[in-house]
């Protein structure tokens, strides 16, 4: 069974990827084929497509996202201090291969296959064409638990993070959500968004074939003055999300914000059958409390009223604890080429590890809701 690094999502048929990736819309055709048409992951950004697909004549057995990378950028899995060292040793940490996301730190299946046997396949001869290659290391970001185990078994060490999701319990309505806080948590939601109201702050929720031109266009804006108030610069084009919308509609849910009938903010969610996929939002001016508002109690909201199972609120964030997503814990692999380098960052991630179970454990005694007795 042949094993090909294609160098444009293009040249695997959309029906036979998506057929293994299922419904999540980041790991769909569509968006990956959208960042290269978009020239948002191409080799002048950092970003070199070499996809994995393992193949049986034409057709597809297993598959992966894969990048050749020049950078840490558009990760959220942080290994600049592993860069470092790297280079303190007069060694190149880059170029490394990367499956992942990009931009896209929303956890799910990075190897794809139509059976266990053909992704177990596919990843090894993912890692002989990595050492063969003479890169520093391969990476797998917010990957499954399933694919850990046996990523683990491959040889790659395992990291853990923090993110924090919304869970729904088969609320009503969004006050049937809030009775379930504890009092003074409730009475601080309340607070915020009241303070939204009051400043005649309405939303208007436009989902697929509702987003027009103009509402991409004004999205965007305020996207790219998100950066502009960090002093970054954003990753993604207009033309992106615009080639994503035309290709995917049903999964863009674009929330814009309006005083007095005028635009003054924007946030954009992805959806699929079972989860809404918190992404980008960006203001014209400061309102207090707007940022809450906008990026996750509408879409609290959403998600109640749309019966989905959870609301994934990105990357960090503790602020969000209060405002009732729980942490919940995020998985990566990684496969370093260089034994002492291996070594080392094997002893890193399993102290990290112990951190972040100490961390998670913490997060959870702080959960918003009432306490149960008994």
């Amino acid at each position: 069974m042949p094993q090909h690094f294609h160098p444009a999502i293009a040249e695997i048929p959309a029906d036979q990827w998506d057929a293994l990736a299922g419904d999540q819309p980041c790991l769909s055709h569509a968006f990956l084929a959208a960042l290269e048409s978009s020239g948002c992951v191409a080799p002048g950004t950092g970003w070199m497509p070499q996809h994995a697909a393992l193949w049986d004549g034409d057709r597809l057995l297993a598959a992966m996202p894969l990048y050749l990378k020049h950078h840490s950028y558009g990760e959220y899995v942080f290994d600049w201090a592993w860069a470092d060292a790297y280079r303190r040793h007069g060694l190149d940490y880059y170029p490394k291969w990367l499956s992942a996301l990009p931009f896209t730190p929303v956890p799910g299946l990075r190897v794809l296959g139509v059976d266990e046997a053909s992704r177990r396949a596919l990843i090894a001869g993912v890692i002989d064409h990595v050492r063969d290659s003479g890169a520093s290391s391969l990476h797998v970001l917010f990957l499954t638990a399933e694919e850990a185990g046996w990523l683990a078994e491959a040889g790659l060490e395992i990291r853990h993070g923090v993110q924090f999701h919304w869970q729904n319990a088969g609320y009503r309505d969004f006050d049937d959500f809030l009775a379930r806080l504890a009092q003074p948590k409730r009475k601080k939601i309340r607070q915020e968004r009241r303070k939204v109201a009051e400043a005649g702050v309405t939303f208007r929720v436009l989902r697929g074939a509702a987003i027009g031109a103009d509402d991409w266009a004004f999205f965007h804006a305020c996207y790219c003055r998100t950066y502009a108030e960090h002093r970054s610069s954003p990753y993604l084009t207009l033309r992106f999300f615009e080639d994503f919308h035309r290709a995917r509609p049903d999964a863009c849910v674009l929330m814009i914000a309006e005083r007095d009938g005028t635009p003054v903010a924007a946030s954009l969610f992805l959806q699929d059958a079972e989860a809404l996929y918190g992404r980008y939002w960006g203001a014209t001016e400061f309102i207090p409390c707007l940022h809450f508002e906008a990026c996750y109690y509408q879409a609290i909201d959403y998600a109640i009223q749309h019966r989905l199972a959870r609301f994934e609120g990105g990357a960090q964030g503790e602020h969000k604890l209060s405002r009732g997503l729980e942490p919940v814990r995020t998985t990566s692999a990684h496969w370093i080429a260089d034994p002492r380098f291996r070594d080392a960052v094997r002893r890193f991630l399993a102290q990290e590890r112990d951190g972040v179970d100490g961390y998670l454990d913490e997060l959870t005694e702080h959960l918003p809701f009432k306490r149960q007795d008994g």
